[in-house]
C-alpha cells in the first residue's frame, strides 16, 4: 500500500524552481536564488512534505539540494528517462515546468523503488574533479591528433605547448583527487579493495569511486546494469533475437571495458573464461564485455564484504 505522506517534485531551471505535490496541491514557482530556495523550503514544511524528488542534479540544482539536505529533507533523484516514460504511460501530451514538477512528485509516490539518494556535497566535488580530469584527457588526445597532422613548425610548437599545459592541469587535478580519497578512510579502503582486483588500476578505481558511489550497496544485476555492462535481450516472435549492452553510465562502461581487456590478458581467473568464449566462436568484443561484467560483479561483492581480491574465495 502506497504511503499518503505528501511528496514533492521539483523541476529545476536556471532562473526558476517549480514545485509540485502529490497528493495534488497548489503548485509553487520560486526564483532559483537563496531567497527563493528559502521560500520553497517554507512551503514544503507547511505541507508536511518529508521527501523531495528531482531529476538528475546539474549545476542549477546543487544549491537547492544542499539547502534541502541541511533542512532535514530526504532528497531523491529520478532518472529523466523513467519520468518521460511515466508521462507517456499517463497519456499526457502537454509539457510545462509546472506540469513536470507535479509529474515528478507522482512518479516519486508511485515508484519509490526507482528513487536514488542524492549525492553528498563531498561526492559532488569529487565527481566534478573526475569529470574535469576526463575532459582534459579528451582535450589532450585531440591536441595530439592535431599535432600528428601539423606541417608548419610554428603550429606544431603551439600544439606541444597546449599539450604540456593540459598535462600539467590534469596532473594537478589527479593529485587533488588522490589526496581527497586518501584523506577519507572509507574511500581509501574502497580504493585499496578496487586496486587489488586484476585490471583495475588507480585511475579506474578513482572513476568507480567518484562515478559509482552505489558500488557495494547493489545486487549483482543492478550493479552490472548501472555500469552499462548488462546484456539486454531484443526478441520478438520467431526471430532468435540478440543481446546487447545498453544504458548505464558511459564513463563506467568505458572503465570496465578497459579493465576487462587488461584482466583477460593478465589474470588466469579471467583469462580462462575469456579464452573459452573465444574458442566457442564469440567475438573478442563480446568476450571482453563479459569479462568487464565479471569485474563489476566482483568489485561490488568485494566492496560489500570489505575484502580485497587476495582475501576473496577466488584466491582460496
Amino acid at each position: 500500500m502506497l504511503s499518503l505522506v505528501p511528496v514533492a517534485g521539483v523541476d529545476v531551471g536556471k532562473h526558476f524552481l517549480d514545485l509540485g505535490f502529490h497528493p495534488a496541491a497548489k503548485p509553487l514557482r520560486c526564483e532559483n536564488t537563496p531567497a527563493g530556495i528559502e521560500s520553497l523550503i517554507d512551503a514544503l514544511r507547511q505541507r508536511g512534505v518529508l521527501r523531495v524528488a528531482l531529476e538528475a542534479i546539474g549545476p542549477y540544482a546543487q544549491p537547492l539540494v544542499m539547502a534541502l539536505a541541511e533542512a532535514g529533507f530526504t532528497v531523491a533523484l529520478v532518472d529523466p528517462r523513467r519520468v518521460r516514460a511515466f508521462r507517456t504511460a499517463e497519456g499526457l501530451i502537454a509539457k510545462t515546468d509546472r506540469l513536470d514538477a507535479a509529474l515528478i512528485a507522482r512518479f516519486a509516490h508511485r515508484m519509490p523503488e526507482h528513487l536514488h539518494p542524492a549525492p553528498t556535497p563531498d561526492q559532488v566535488r569529487l565527481k566534478a574533479l573526475s569529470t574535469r580530469r576526463r575532459q582534459i584527457t579528451e582535450l589532450i588526445a585531440m591536441e595530439k591528433t592535431r599535432l600528428a597532422q601539423a606541417l608548419d613548425p610554428l603550429v606544431a610548437d603551439s600544439h606541444r605547448a597546449v599539450i604540456e599545459a593540459l598535462e600539467g592541469a590534469c596532473a594537478a587535478i589527479e593529485a587533488e583527487l588522490d589526496q581527497r580519497i586518501a584523506d577519507d578512510p572509507v574511500l581509501a579502503r574502497k580504493r585499496a579493495i578496487l586496486t587489488s582486483i586484476p585490471g583495475i588500476g588507480r585511475r579506474i578505481a578513482t572513476v568507480l569511486i567518484t562515478d559509482m558511489p552505489e558500488l557495494g550497496r547493489l545486487d549483482r544485476k543492478a550493479a552490472a546494469s548501472l555500469a552499462g555492462m548488462a546484456p539486454h535481450p531484443t526478441q520478438s516472435g520467431a526471430h532468435p533475437g540478440r543481446h546487447a549492452i545498453a544504458g548505464g553510465r558511459p564513463c563506467l562502461r568505458t572503465a570496465f571495458y578497459m579493465a576487462g581487456m587488461v584482466a583477460a590478458r593478465t589474470c588466469p581467473t579471467f583469462k580462462t573464461p575469456y579464452k573459452a568464449m573465444r574458442e566457442a566462436g564469440k567475438p573478442a568484443k563480446v568476450a571482453i564485455v563479459a569479462t568487464g561484467r565479471r569485474l563489476v560483479v566482483l568489485a561490488n561483492a568485494l566492496v560489500k564484504d570489505d575484502k580485497t581480491f587476495a582475501e576473496s574465495d577466488l584466491m582460496a
